[in-house]
């Protein structure tokens, strides 16, 4: 730990008269799951479109392992190894699940693959998008259309589309939304596991979460940071408590 993999400074987005992001000076390091938190407006993923080259910063820049990213095109910051998962709509319902990684490790190889030649060209790519299964524990519904399966298995599979571009820093927006407490615990582990070799941002709106699983939160409140800090400080946080829950339940 120690190295900061991701940095922003006075990071800010306008929207006309609207600040959704107002001078955030942010720092992730590297090796770690650091959760970004706040309520319903915080700024959170206009916050995660500034990083991922969806929206233009108003002011402000990104530095990426030192490197300057500031409106450089999402596509080409997703090259540097700093990748988000979307939403389910990413995924394509009609392929199976094996397909769908497979276009994922496909997007992000050097070579031209041609789907009309020979099979042990895709070997290598097969190989990847198996290893990538394994890890979000998609294996054994592999043949399965995407569209046969649960809303956990497809928050999965598009965790594993996001890991098979091999990003050095992923981007989780909102990973167990929808989720029941089984799919939940099964999430938390899978991102667990995911940290051991990847950092993780993420957004996430489950507390008891972002407390047992993070390193580092920040709290944005009205798209100003309030504050970075150890998840027991935070907890602690009068500040917090009051921006988050207007004092009355802690967080």
């Amino acid at each position: 730990m120690g190295n900061h993999i991701l940095e922003t400074t006075l990071l800010t987005k306008n929207f006309g008269a609207l600040t959704a992001v107002l001078d955030v000076s942010l720092s992730i390091e590297e090796g770690t799951i650091h959760a970004i938190v706040g309520p319903n407006g915080a700024g959170k993923t206009t916050f995660f479109n500034l990083l991922t080259g969806r929206l233009k910063p108003t002011q402000g820049d990104i530095f990426f392992r030192g490197n300057r990213i500031t409106g450089l095109p999402i596509h080409r910051i997703s090259q540097l190894g700093l990748s988000r998962s979307f939403q389910i709509t990413n995924v394509m319902q009609g392929l199976s699940v094996m397909e769908n990684v497979r276009l994922a490790v496909q997007s992000r190889s050097s070579k031209n693959f041609s789907f009309f030649g020979s099979p042990e060209r895709l070997t290598d790519v097969n190989q990847k998008a198996f290893e990538v299964l394994r890890k979000v524990r998609l294996l054994d519904v592999y043949k399965e259309p995407a569209r046969n399966l649960s809303h956990g298995e497809l928050r999965q599979l598009e965790i594993g589309m996001t890991l098979a571009t091999n990003p050095s820093l992923m981007l989780l927006d909102e990973p167990t939304a929808g989720m029941g407490p089984h799919e939940t615990k099964n999430t938390v582990s899978l991102i667990q596991e995911i940290a051991t070799e990847t950092t993780i941002l993420l957004i996430e709106h489950d507390m008891d979460v972002v407390f047992s699983i993070s390193d580092k939160i920040s709290v944005l409140h009205y798209g100003r940071l309030l504050v970075t800090d150890l998840p027991q400080n935070v907890r602690s946080n009068q500040e917090v408590q009051k921006a988050y829950l207007g004092g009355k339940h802690g967080v």
